[in-house]
């Protein structure tokens, strides 16, 4: 590709590029963050499939060398030689180059969109593991326009590492040597951005499907259908900046409920309102912690999938219930599904406004309109009649004939399955967008409707932008092993690199037995052959020593995620199907859920910096620890915020299949990565960095290790996130080093945060000092620190004080400096 001429506009926050083989743009975004658009068009399209609408706001510089031309926004800079048209993207302060790039390739292609061309439709309905879905016999592909398919081409650097590109069902870290898929699917959620570990993201504004190629065909990110290539590339001092980046282009991530950061207990499926409510007053009348219960599927009347109206035989009085929910201080979340049985009321309504995508069972989220009665739809007795919360299911919400047959697929043959039906109903140049449009819907309608109530949408599949429409990512319906649960620690990483915060998954796994063994052995009717995808290991499910072992690693995992949340089929899931009071099980449940709420007002900052910083509360070891290569190379190990490193136990210890005793010892490997000092959360004991140690773990817990230098706010006790208590508020100072922590505070719900209404205190310790200093709040929340007494220990050392709104300055004695800390 050869470069005949470039000319830069007159403010020179763009760049034009004529070459032989079509016609190039570079954008200024930012002092770290720059665009390119090339196409084969006469002109630049105004077009963005992720809907970013910064098209260019950073002056750049250009000047010319020995055959090149540089571009420069300050931060970043495009080296482009004008024999080649190679673009090498670099540091223009210190001459490090971030990667450089092959040669651009754009192929035309039609844009094919399918109808019955004005016949009526020919529909053959089946009932699916998603409810009905139909096969349009008489659909026939016309070309709309002609777009392209392309190849973004990479040359890496020998060692670096690729991250990033949402989840997957693999467990693949570093991408480097892989193929991955990008396209929406039950357990996987495309996001077409990867981040280096040479200190850089890209962002490609793409809304089709695609392919990640680093083998010996080359290193490129296949698009399948575009209009024009178009990406942004983000430098930054660390992921951090990085993910910033990210965010700026895709938007902020808004704040959820208080309450969504407190246990949620789920499970396929409560039966009835009575049977709901009742699971929410064992939990208080245990005095066991919990915030949300949820509705699965069928609130419906029998054969009326997807129908927002509910059973009244079973549901006689929603608003009944959310009276005595909100009584025990207990939220609820109903599921809701795109696509209806033909004959329900939805269905008969999107139809008659012409609002059906043409497989004539999923409403057309691409459509505002469509959107708009969708929420009215769920409004009408859902949300106004007594539920919180959506649970959006199935919003890929296609997953073809892959998500049935006895063995899986080829990776190359689901992604064919599977993205064929997004490119017939979807289109192929949007065929990634339907999770987001489905969330704005519902994000957008409920903020007219309920402009004080915090939309929290738990939802199977996203996209970027997703986190700006009040959105909870879960993994989809894995199965209950082992190796599953392992595979499940990498691809949450894999989730916080991609720029998505808010990420969870279903604790002890969807399927918790064989789907064959369950035919033969509870009279599920066998009318079809064994499904790849129903594989766990546990015929006996809570009866296995061995289920429960995994069930609870786990759920000690899942207290330090996003969202906190059980869910699954098979078997129940509430903690009393695990034992009772003395049982090691139950109490390792027990003991789970009650550090969770002692975390509160550590996690409900880390929410705020999410916010407020555009922060990540699940860190890959890369985010804190770059230049500790091993850690950074680190997938089964994460920081939880910038205090807690956790470590989760991913391997039996007691009991294997069919309550097995395994003789083995019961400790764990962890590596604690250099340049800082560790306690162990529970015991105190200190650690330093940069070398693995050997600990002992019992079924109460998994090794989780503090950083030294950290301000760790905490709760004594909490049976709901927004418990108004008497009890001081605790803040646990860990010596050894310098550091800071961020206190949030706001009301817990509503929107007031985003006019300023929220308490945002540096807490700072002076290790040589021993001095801890705590700013100003001007703001009182119910719960909140102001007007509240505190509790403040530093090694041996304990101080009490009032906190009235203004700085305060603890200083401690420095023998006391170093000393255990107990749990």
């Amino acid at each position: 590709m050869e470069v005949k001429s470039y000319t830069a506009g007159q403010d020179c926050r763009k760049v034009d590029i004529e070459t032989n083989r079509g016609r190039l743009a570079v954008f200024g975004i930012a002092e770290n963050i720059m665009r390119c658009v090339y196409t084969r068009r006469e002109e630049i399209l105004p077009v963005s499939p992720l809907g970013i609408e910064c098209a260019g706001g950073q002056e750049l510089s250009v000047r010319e060398k020995k055959g090149s031309f540089y571009v420069s926004s300050g931060r970043l800079q495009v080296r482009i030689c004008r024999e080649t048209g190679s673009f090498t993207w670099e540091d223009p302060e210190t001459g490090k180059i971030f990667f450089r790039e092959g040669e651009k390739e754009l192929t035309e292609k039609p844009l094919l969109v399918y109808t019955t061309g004005g016949e009526e439709a020919v529909i053959e309905r089946y009932q699916s593991v998603d409810g009905e879905r139909s096969i349009v016999a008489n659909l026939k592909p016309e070309t709309d326009h002609m777009v392209y398919s392309g190849r973004l081409n990479f040359q890496w650097a020998s060692g670096e590492q690729i991250h990033g590109l949402g989840q997957g069902e693999e467990g693949i870290y570093d991408y480097r040597g892989k193929v991955q898929y990008l396209y929406q699917h039950n357990m996987r959620i495309p996001v077409p951005f990867l981040v280096s570990d040479q200190k850089y993201g890209v962002l490609t504004d793409c809304g089709s499907l695609m392919t990640f190629n680093d083998d010996e065909r080359g290193s490129y990110l296949y698009l399948d259908a575009v209009e024009q290539m178009d990406y942004y590339v983000i430098a930054g001092k660390d992921t951090d900046e990085i993910i910033r980046g990210f965010r700026k282009l895709t938007g902020k991530a808004v704040m959820l409920p208080k309450w969504s950061f407190g246990y949620v207990q789920s499970k396929e499926a409560y039966h009835s309102q009575k049977e709901l409510v009742a699971a929410a007053a064992e939990y208080r009348r245990r005095k066991v912690g919990l915030d949300c219960i949820v509705q699965d599927w069928k609130t419906w009347k029998e054969d009326e999938w997807g129908n927002k109206r509910v059973d009244r035989s079973r549901y006689p009085d929603l608003g009944e219930m959310r009276r005595e929910l909100h009584g025990m201080h207990v939220h609820s979340m109903v599921s809701v599904w795109p696509n209806m049985n033909e004959g329900t009321d939805d269905y008969e309504e999107m139809k008659e406004h012409g609002f059906l995508l043409n497989d004539y069972s999923t409403y057309d989220a691409f459509s505002a309109e469509a959107r708009e009665l969708y929420w009215k739809q769920a409004e009408r007795e859902l949300f106004s009649g007594g539920f919180d919360a959506w649970w959006c299911d199935s919003s890929e919400p296609f997953t073809g004939s892959d998500w049935s047959g006895e063995y899986q697929r080829e990776p190359w043959e689901r992604y064919e399955l599977v993205g064929n039906e997004h490119r017939k109903y979807c289109r192929a140049d949007r065929a990634n967008l339907y999770p987001v449009y489905h969330a704005r819907g519902m994000y957008e309608n409920q903020r007219k409707a309920a402009p004080d109530q915090r939309v929290l949408n738990l939802t199977r599949s996203g996209y970027p932008s997703s986190q700006k429409y009040g959105t909870m990512l879960w993994s989809g319906d894995t199965s209950a092993t082992w190796q599953v649960f392992r595979r499940q620690v990498t691809e949450g990483l894999n989730m916080c690199i991609s720029g998505m915060p808010y990420w969870t998954l279903d604790i002890g796994g969807f399927f918790t037995v064989h789907e064959k063994w369950w035919k033969r052995g509870c009279g599920r009717e066998a009318d079809s052959s064994p499904n790849w995808f129903w594989r766990g290991d546990y015929e006996e499910g809570t009866a296995d020593a061995g289920y429960r072992e995994l069930y609870v690693r786990w759920f000690e995992y899942g207290a330090f995620l996003p969202m906190f949340r059980s869910h699954g089929t098979d078997t129940p899931r509430e903690i009393w199907n695990f034992g009772e009071t003395g049982d090691p099980f139950y109490d390792a449940l027990v003991m789970t859920i009650e550090t969770r709420y002692r975390l509160m007002p550590y996690i409900y900052s880390l929410a705020g910096n999410v916010w407020l910083e555009d922060g990540t509360m699940l860190r890959s070891l890369l985010f804190d620890f770059p230049e500790d290569r091993k850690a950074a190379a680190m997938d089964s190990e994460f920081m939880f915020g910038s205090s807690l490193l956790v470590c989760p136990v991913t391997e039996p210890m007691y009991y294997g299949r069919n309550s097995e005793e395994l003789k083995r010892p019961k400790r764990w490997s962890c590596y604690l990565p250099e340049g800082a000092g560790w306690y162990d959360f529970y015991t105190g004991e200190q650690y330093e960095g940069g070398r693995t140690v050997d600990v002992p773990v019992d079924l109460s817990h998994i090794p989780v290790f503090v950083k030294a230098g950290s301000v760790l706010p905490m709760e004594q006790r909490l049976e709901y996130a927004q418990e108004e208590v008497s009890t001081p508020l605790e803040l646990r100072v860990y010596p050894g080093a310098d550091g800071s922590f961020v206190y949030y505070e706001d009301g817990g719900d509503g929107y007031e945060y985003e006019g300023g209404k929220y308490n945002r205190i540096v807490m700072e310790w002076q290790d040589t000092a021993g001095k801890l200093t705590i700013g100003g709040a001007e703001h009182k929340f119910p719960q909140g620190i102001l007007g509240r007494k505190c509790v403040v220990t530093a090694g041996r050392e304990r101080k009490e004080f009032l906190y009235e709104g203004r700085p305060v300055t603890l200083e401690f004695k420095a023998g006391g400096i170093g000393d255990e800390i107990q749990g």
